[in-house]
């Protein structure tokens, strides 16, 4: 662990920082625990001539249905590999002996433009769909101001400036716009998204999943335990978890993202009823906006990108969602159907994608 450790430290955190006993000690729970062991699907080292660890795949174990049936998927999230020039084929072989495995079907949500071109040499899809970032800004001249500060840091000097910028592009008001958003009324207005502890979440979380054919088989227990390992996203700002009702109660939809006012806010997870997911996406980003952050982003799945259609989020690619299967129709269900993937059906929910260690 101390190896793997210090690999995905240096390479995946680009820090020449150590690492420390916090990060050791989570990445040992999250891939040396009882559940991958019960499950039979374990993580992978590559391993030079002298011993020491050049590579790693970090592999999590998620039992699905499908079709009637119990299937077992290795969430292959965290790769990282060493010595690429002198041995550039370490991490096929890391991606192929993990691939051989006992489990029905392998992804990833994190997949690099390296790493995507080796799950495609194995025979891997991408499902473009699930592959995109949606962003929406709220304030467009704050969301600029920090967007240069991740490079130069003296760019926050300017700050007061780009409030007063976006309270100029506020008062214009008018129709939504890709310069500015304005909280105007609509039907959003006729629900309330409140504040919703672990056991809520997860419960409505096990019911919102039921639809799809092809998805986790989660239980309330499982779900409750990944979303403990969600509350500390240090990097990310404060964890708002919502569930959204009617005011008669009913509960339609979810959301859960990360942000603090004048940043930009990450979701991990929306979920919603079928035929309300543009009122949940309506209730998040007006949550976001009142909050005070300058823009909000997350990753697409296919009930989110049609209701996203006229709301002016703009779509890039970043890392590709990938689908490996030996079985055709399980393979086709991936590609041709709609599984549930990504966020809490992915990693989006460790601590290693922005948390603070230490």
């Amino acid at each position: 662990m101390d190896a793997v450790a210090d690999l995905f430290q240096r390479l995946l955190r680009k820090s020449g920082q150590p690492a420390n006993d916090d990060l050791k000690a989570y990445i040992h729970t999250l891939f040396l625990d009882g559940a991958n062991r019960e499950a039979g699907l374990f993580s992978r080292v590559h391993v030079r001539a002298d011993d020491t660890v050049s590579g790693f795949l970090g592999v999590l174990p998620v039992e699905m249905h499908f079709d009637g049936r119990r299937l077992l998927a290795a969430n292959c999230g965290t790769f990282a590999c060493d010595d690429r020039d002198s041995d550039p084929f370490a991490g096929a072989r890391l991606l192929r002996d993990v691939l051989s495995g006992p489990q029905d079907l392998s992804f990833s949500e994190t997949s690099n433009d390296v790493s995507t071109d080796m799950w495609r040499t194995m025979r891997a899809g991408v499902l473009a769909p699930y592959s995109l970032e949606w962003l929406r800004i709220l304030r467009p001249a704050a969301f600029a101001l920090e967007a240069a500060s991740a490079k130069v840091s003296a760019a926050r000097l300017l700050s007061p400036v780009a409030k007063l910028g976006d309270a100029v592009l506020r008062r214009r008001g008018g129709k939504q716009s890709w310069s500015h958003y304005t909280p105007f009324a609509g039907k959003a207005d006729a629900l309330e998204a409140k504040p919703a502890d672990n056991a809520e979440f997860a419960a409505l979380c096990v019911d919102l999943v039921a639809r799809f054919p092809l998805r986790p088989a989660w239980d309330r227990p499982t779900l409750e335990g990944m979303l403990k390992h969600a509350e500390r996203k240090a990097l990310h700002g404060e964890r708002i978890q919502h569930i959204v009702r009617t005011r008669s109660g009913k509960p339609v939809g979810l959301y859960l993202y990360y942000g603090n006012p004048g940043g930009i806010g990450r979701v991990v997870q929306i979920m919603a009823a079928p035929g309300h997911e543009a009122i949940v996406i309506d209730c998040l980003v007006r949550n976001a906006y009142d909050r005070g952050l300058v823009a909000v982003r997350g990753r697409t799945q296919p009930e989110l990108l049609q209701a996203m259609i006229g709301k002016k989020c703009a779509f890039l690619h970043t890392s590709s969602t990938v689908v490996h299967a030996r079985d055709p129709a399980i393979l086709a269900a991936l590609t041709h159907g709609q599984p549930f993937l990504n966020g809490l059906a992915g990693e989006g929910w460790t601590r290693l994608i922005g948390d603070r260690f230490g």
